[in-house]
């Protein structure tokens, strides 16, 4: 499959596909957090990944009384622009994942640089 020619639901089950594949520790924790996919943010920027948008579980107090839903977007453009092939782009879309589900869970950017998932 060439890149330059992955649909935008194509993408989208790359990111589900991937989602899957994260371990259960990892996921077994996650609540109310609704996952999708964009072509790019929306200031027209390919330089950003990924965006995580609620309440990280450390900053949290009484938690289940109405919120809306934490949100983790994906973005195709960006993801499409650094990768070389599809191997590329699967492994890029679950740094992303991580990386943004790691904010979920409170940890910030310094912190996932250092673990890697930076």
């Amino acid at each position: 499959m060439k890149l330059d020619a992955l649909s935008a639901d194509q993408f989208e089950q790359l990111v589900t596909d991937e989602l899957d594949l994260l371990p259960d520790d990892m996921i077994d924790g996650i609540e109310n957090v609704g996952f999708t996919t964009a072509s790019r943010p929306d200031d027209g920027s390919l330089g950003l990944l990924g965006l995580y948008t609620g309440v990280a579980l450390t900053r949290r107090g009484q938690y289940g009384h109405g919120e809306l839903p934490d949100h983790i977007v994906l973005y195709r453009e960006p993801h499409l622009r650094i990768s070389r092939d599809l191997d590329d782009l699967k492994l890029n879309i679950h740094v992303t994942l991580v990386h943004e589900i790691g904010h979920y869970y409170g940890l910030d950017d310094e912190e996932l640089h250092k673990l890697g998932w930076g």
